[in-house]
């Protein structure tokens, strides 16, 4: 693991106030919580990525649907969904 460096940022002080009070009810402190935070959004952001990457491969590889394939298949659906409910 990398030795941990101080990131200065500037926050609503509501937001510090709201960091603390569930710091607070987690028994952690807000450095905890900050740390928490920022690993949840890279961990989003590279799954994001990832996603899209996957999307832009499957284009280049012409597996995608048309606009108008998607608009049949969602008719589908409707259809399907109107027959289930009578």
């Amino acid at each position: 693991m990398n030795s941990p460096r101080t990131v200065s940022f500037r926050i609503a002080s509501e937001k510090v106030a709201e960091l603390d009070l569930i710091a607070k009810a987690m028994d952690r402190d807000r450095s905890y919580l900050l740390n928490e935070a920022v690993e949840s959004y890279l961990s989003e952001q590279q799954r994001f990525i990832a996603m899209v990457e996957e999307g832009l491969e499957d284009m280049r590889s012409g597996r995608y649907f048309t606009d108008e394939e998607v608009g049949r298949m969602v008719d589908e659906w409707e259809h399907e969904a109107q027959n289930k409910v009578r």
